[in-house]
């Protein structure tokens, strides 16, 4: 991950406030973060923006 670059992590509003299963995201200007809420300082998913409007576009909620 690029430090010299703020990130502003937030999880879906899907994801509740009881914890549990969670991903958070941050937009960067080259890539997309993707971590585990749970553990915060550790290792982090890094996507291209087409990739990742790809996966959300296939995410249907029904």
């Amino acid at each position: 991950m690029n430090n010299a670059e703020p990130l502003a992590w937030f999880k879906s509003s899907y994801s509740g406030t009881e914890g549990g299963q969670c991903v958070e995201i941050a937009a960067g200007s080259a890539v997309v973060h993707v971590r585990d809420s749970k553990i915060v300082a550790g290792p982090t998913l890094q996507v291209s923006h087409e990739a990742w409007a790809g996966f959300v576009g296939l995410a249907v909620v029904e």
